[in-house]
């Protein structure tokens, strides 16, 4: 039986209730002092709470998909997915660094801590830049390289891009057998305004993320880094809401991000109480961060655009086939799309190593 299956959340719960009913029926008798009644307490008290925390466990994990199936929670869900594009052409339709050692650095790469700064919109956030190797060696001197910014979902630590997503890693592995292009990495949470999740936007009279994010994080970046200061060599990539950041900042500004990569991205900005009023009442507002109504109402811009889903575990595939028919030229669009695969740490780690190849082949140096 699947682990998202209705039967086996049934059978977990009701075998937690049987237990907690034997504990109570048995209790009397396993009240002796001998070993047998003392190992009889003991058992009955672990497996009641097993199943309790079982039950929780398959009933959360049902409602948000962080698993998809028993391999996936066991980590044996281990292939990685394949790039599909679609035709769009159709009618009608200051720094804190970390040490610097650059003669290491030519070898393995270096990651800086820094604080990027927003001047205009007075934010302030920190972020992990990995330099390749290439960056530091004599041939490239005077190469500018592409630049991915990496964002995480909400709350997120931008530490676990690399430390468990593990961004410059795959990045070094693509390069050595020649799949990608040395890239800048700009690795940090796109919560720039703790703990309020700002979904990206320039929320009125509140954070400008927006502005942020689209200008002055690119400024200051190129400002201490050779980078490339046009949107053809800039692209972002994220899960989760950094996905939905990610398509939603390309969509709406191409003279920033030429492309995009949203794994496990969704299509419309939540309001919960993490995120308060985003949109101060304006409908109109609301409509244009919503993507999938852009797609049908605006004009397409001229990006290159990349989303994942999995037919089993991910809540956002039905809307995700959606955005892929409505998407038109010069918008392009290609997916990742996974038989199984949930809303984790493992599936995203399947997806990354051929969406850095993608977003590489459509960065410019």
């Amino acid at each position: 039986m699947d682990l998202t299956s209705k039967t086996v959340l049934l059978l977990t719960v009701l075998l937690a209730v049987a237990l907690f009913a034997a504990t109570v029926l048995l209790w009397p008798r396993l009240a002796r002092r001998t070993w047998r009644a003392v190992t009889g307490r003991i058992g009955l008290l672990l497996a009641t709470q097993l199943t309790l925390f079982a039950s929780v466990g398959l009933l959360v994990n049902n409602a948000f998909g962080f698993y998809a199936s028993w391999a996936d929670l066991l980590g044996q869900e281990t292939e990685t997915g394949v790039v599909v594009d679609h035709s769009t052409d159709r009618q009608g339709i200051e720094r804190t660094g970390l040490p610097h050692d650059n003669r290491r650095a030519e070898v393995a790469g270096r990651l800086d801590k820094v604080l990027v700064r927003g001047d205009g919109t007075g934010i302030t956030s920190p972020a992990y830049v990995y330099l390749p190797p290439e960056y530091f060696q004599h041939r490239y001197a005077q190469k500018r390289f592409p630049t991915a910014v990496v964002l995480t979902g909400y709350p997120g630590t931008a530490e676990a891009l690399y430390s468990k997503l593990h961004y410059p890693q795959t990045e070094r592995r693509l390069v050595a057998k020649g799949k990608m292009r040395p890239t800048i990495l700009v690795m940090m949470r796109p919560t720039v305004a703790p703990p309020r999740d700002t979904e990206c936007m320039d929320i009125p009279n509140g954070p400008q993320t927006e502005t942020f994010f689209t200008r002055e994080l690119r400024a200051d970046i190129a400002a201490h880094y050779r980078t490339g200061t046009q949107a053809r060599n800039w692209g972002v990539i994220g899960d989760s809401t950094g996905g939905y950041c990610a398509l939603k900042m390309t969509m709406r500004h191409p003279e920033a991000f030429s492309s995009a990569v949203a794994l496990s991205g969704y299509y419309k900005a939540p309001i919960d109480p993490t995120t308060g009023d985003l949109f101060a009442g304006d409908a109109q507002l609301q409509r244009e961060n919503d993507l999938l109504w852009r797609q049908r109402h605006l004009p397409p811009p001229p990006v290159n655009l990349l989303v994942t889903t999995s037919k089993q575990g991910e809540t956002n595939y039905a809307d995700t086939t959606r955005f892929i028919k409505q998407t038109k030229a010069p918008t392009r669009v290609s997916s990742i799309i996974l038989e199984s695969g949930g809303h984790n740490f493992n599936t995203w780690r399947r997806e990354i190593p051929p969406a850095l190849t993608w977003l590489s082949n459509h960065l410019s140096p």
